[in-house]
């Protein structure tokens, strides 16, 4: 079995995989527009993701754009969560994933090890945690 996100956007799909992609060293694949697609929408989003994926080593999740007819409420009710095993590594992929976004908990040692919570620039919620 294999559980993993499927992220919507509200048009800025290829903007945010291109983030992620450079943090995560991972590649954006099976892109889709909605042109490819050939689903009755609007021109100026034609070349809209309809589909896409990011794949790298320990990375894979899905994203897309709405469509115009699908609006997006951010909220609070997923996160992605990142494990690492280098404490440098999280705290440097913690400062990438909350810039230009919102801290809610600062990287920091815990109980259980290194953990910090973000929302970045698209609106996606963040947990990066490390267990050392």
């Amino acid at each position: 079995m294999n559980v993993q996100a499927y992220l919507a956007f509200n048009g800025n799909c290829q903007e945010a995989l291109n983030f992620y992609s450079n943090i995560f060293n991972a590649e954006i694949k099976n892109k889709q527009t909605y042109k490819d697609a050939k689903i009755d929408i609007p021109s100026s989003y034609h070349q809209k993701f309809q589909h896409a994926e990011l794949k790298g080593k320990g990375v894979h999740f899905m994203a897309y754009d709405a469509a115009p007819d699908t609006p997006i409420n951010h909220g609070n009710q997923i996160h992605m969560s990142v494990d690492l095993s280098s404490v440098e590594e999280a705290k440097t992929i913690f400062e990438q994933l909350s810039k230009n976004g919102k801290v809610h908990h600062d990287f920091r040692e815990r109980e259980w090890g290194h953990f910090g919570r973000c929302t970045d620039e698209f609106g996606i919620n963040w947990m990066v945690n490390c267990d050392k």
